[in-house]
């Protein structure tokens, strides 16, 4: 009987393993073939990456004006609410400037009254001349009948001088009577002239002071509107000597002390936000083709592990990579260039209710599923 190979020969010698063998090899197919089926109907056409982040809209809190810091009420780590009071500084110059603008608003509107009474004053004037003009006028016409009368009287002993019933003296006499009728009748004409000339000005010193408040009161005047605006702003300026939280969220990077002096627009701290949360996932080039807005994600993270699942949608993807907008772009037209499978981000928004039930901070990393087939 010719030599058998060993396993041949033990095979045939022990049925049962073969049997098992057999088994053995059939479970691993059948695992193979229930794997990929389970593959092609839940997880083809899911896109996953670990590159994830979350991230947040923080606010940078700045002094509006510069001052002296008097109080700092919040320490890192602290939770605020939009509107709580996070530093205040010295206000002692606002407070000022307020009373200065209250006391320039109390002079405007003390000026607009003082117009609005000598408007009144100077049409009481105008209306003063126009009698001056009627009594100038009264008196011209009553010396145009004097020397009216003075004149009839000479004609008659002028007529009568040369019987000689008139004498000399009284001849003489009626003819200074006309000359003083006359010089007084020149007078009054004068009278009259000045008496008008003073009601023009009169009238004129009425309307220029009438134009000051004319159509106005003393809410629409525009020295009291000014002066009201430069008191708003003295009052603004106070207000923005205390610094509230724009926005409710977590203090970050604090850096600012007590007693320090600090300019305008200077960073005092960082808020970073606890809600509208959102993830930026880094998905590589090759996998974008499948992705789009509005399709539903699947994340985990770090923090809560793999129970804890959040859910949401793909918002939209960026505009480039992160190397086409970093500080040193990349050079690839050298000679030693080597192809490096690039990155885009892909903003994700967060389930609200979900990001309440388990809190996230920015910047924790994520594991991001997108389902890819929608």
């Amino acid at each position: 009987m010719p030599d058998m190979d060993p396993a041949v020969a033990s095979e045939a010698t022990n049925p049962k393993r073969a049997r098992s063998l057999r088994l053995l090899a059939g479970g691993v197919i059948i695992a193979g073939l229930a794997g990929g089926l389970w593959w092609a109907a839940f997880e083809r056409g899911r896109v996953e990456t670990d590159n994830a982040y979350v991230g947040g809209e923080t606010a940078q809190v700045t002094p509006q004006l510069p001052g002296t810091v008097a109080r700092v009420l919040v320490g890192g780590t602290q939770a605020v609410a939009a509107g709580d009071v996070l530093v205040v500084l010295d206000d002692a110059d606002a407070r000022i400037a307020v009373a200065q603008a209250e006391a320039a608003l109390a002079q405007a509107r003390q000026r607009f009254e003082q117009a609005g009474a000598a408007a009144d004053a100077a049409r009481a004037r105008a209306a003063g001349r126009q009698a001056d003009i009627a009594a100038a006028r009264s008196r011209l016409a009553e010396a145009e009948a004097m020397l009216a009368r003075a004149r009839g009287d000479l004609e008659r002993r002028q007529q009568l001088a040369g019987s000689g019933a008139i004498s000399a003296e009284e001849l003489a006499a009626a003819r200074s009577a006309v000359a003083a009728a006359s010089a007084a009748r020149d007078s009054a004409t004068n009278a009259v002239n000045s008496a008008t000339d003073g009601a023009r000005a009169a009238t004129g010193d009425a309307n220029a002071a009438t134009a000051l408040v004319r159509n106005l009161n003393i809410s629409t005047s525009p020295d009291v509107r000014a002066a009201q605006a430069v008191l708003d702003r003295a009052r603004l300026d106070l207000a923005r000597t205390v610094i509230r939280a724009p926005i409710a969220g977590i203090v970050t990077n604090r850096m600012v002390q007590l007693g320090q002096r600090v300019a305008g627009g200077t960073p005092l701290m960082t808020l970073v936000p606890t809600a509208g949360l959102y993830v930026d996932a880094n998905f590589k080039e090759s996998q974008l083709k499948a992705i789009s807005p509005g399709q539903t994600v699947e994340m985990k993270s770090d923090l809560h592990g793999g129970d804890v699942v959040y859910h949401g949608r793909v918002v939209g993807l960026a505009g480039g990579t992160g190397s086409a907008f970093a500080l040193i772009p990349a050079q690839n037209a050298t000679g030693n260039w080597v192809k490096v499978v690039q990155r885009l981000p892909v903003r994700i928004a967060l389930d609200p209710a979900e990001l309440k039930a388990h809190p996230l901070r920015v910047g924790l990393s994520m594991t991001v599923v997108v389902d890819a087939r929608q």
